[in-house]
């Protein structure tokens, strides 16, 4: 079966809910590293979503000019 892609909003979502655990103190030391692996994976695929779309951006914009 395919693999669902995620959307930036999921992506953030996930990502805010590691963070809210990680600061109260509610996540069990073994499950520490996976996830600090997972945010790591969440800010990187966000960070690539985010320069994707100001690249697409900046193309129409600059078609847009042209015209």
């Amino acid at each position: 079966m395919a693999k669902k892609t995620m959307t930036y909003k999921e992506s953030i979502t996930e990502l805010e809910e590691i963070i809210q655990e990680m600061e109260e103190n509610q996540m069990e030391i073994d499950d520490l590293a996976a996830k600090a692996k997972r945010a790591t994976e969440l800010i990187k695929f966000c960070k690539e979503k985010l320069y994707g779309t100001e690249n697409e951006v900046n193309k129409i914009l600059e078609d847009l000019n042209k015209e």
